[in-house]
């Protein structure tokens, strides 16, 4: 038995080949902590490392499991969050939603943050390490807010990214007010057909109802509330929801924009709090 041997059986079983050759790395720097210098520098992986290996291969093709929940951890923009089946991986067009955001916070110097359905708390922590702003992230999920708070203490942000539970708004208080909203709610339509990878996530962060506009619409109502004059509003977009999200915002927002992701896909939405 050798990694080729590893990584043929992932693709034998419909994964791509570059794809698993991906995975089975992820496994050997995690498990092994065997890295491309290890492989240059011809160490040799014992037995007992190769069927380690082995076994979490076959646990990622016996049900279609995420590489990242079987590691127990998924990068995000320079740092690994713990992740596991309570919270969503994080994925790449969620870093442009960060990325923009933490633009709009160094020009506006903004100092406080509200991350709606926060998760993995992976907005919350990137945005509390590289910006000045305190970020409160909120979520309906007892068992995601636990992975949250273990993610601020794997960074060392503490008291810069804190956690409620919460529905929504429901336990944010009245006089509370933010510089930003910002959320990646829920947002694939009801009886939407997915990858057996994704179902392995919570469903109650994937999926929306009213065509996956629900969650879009009942914070746009209520952020005005929570916003401080000229506050900001940011989302990020399922396929095809920019022209209703856009539409709901520009009651309550001006400056409305949208950007694409590498795909073209329009995926944030923001806009300036005009009320």
């Amino acid at each position: 038995m050798n990694i080729q041997t590893i990584i043929k059986l992932l693709i034998d079983k419909g994964i791509d080949e570059r794809e698993a050759k991906r995975e089975v790395k992820m496994l050997l720097e995690h498990f092994c902590n065997y890295s491309d210098k290890d492989e240059i520098l011809g160490r040799k992986l014992t037995e007992e490392e190769l069927s380690i290996i082995k076994n979490k291969a076959e646990a990622r093709i016996a049900d279609r499991t995420p590489i990242q929940y079987i590691i127990g951890e998924a990068y995000f923009m320079g740092d690994f969050f713990k992740v596991t089946t309570d919270v969503l991986i994080p994925r790449p067009e969620t870093e442009l939603l960060v990325t923009k955001a933490i633009e709009l916070i160094d020009n506006n110097n903004m100092q406080n943050v509200l991350d709606i359905g926060t998760g993995s708390g992976c907005i919350a922590c990137t945005i509390a390490k590289k910006t000045n702003a305190v970020v409160l992230g909120v979520d309906i999920s007892s068992d995601a807010l636990r992975i949250a708070l273990d993610n601020v203490t794997r960074l060392g942000i503490n008291n810069r990214a804190v956690f409620r539970k919460s529905d929504l708004f429901s336990k944010v208080r009245e006089e509370e007010k933010f510089d930003m909203i910002i959320s990646n709610p829920p947002y694939i339509p009801i009886g939407t057909k997915l990858e057996p990878e994704v179902m392995h996530e919570p469903h109650i962060a994937l999926f929306a109802e009213e065509d996956g506009l629900q969650l879009y619409r009942k914070i746009v109502l209520e952020a005005p509330k929570h916003l401080k004059h000229n506050g900001w509003l940011i989302f990020e977009l399922g396929i095809g929801e920019a022209d209703s999200v856009k539409a709901f915002m520009n009651e309550y927002f001006d400056d409305v924009e949208v950007i694409k992701d590498l795909a073209g896909v329009d995926r944030i939405i923001y806009g300036r709090c005009i009320l």
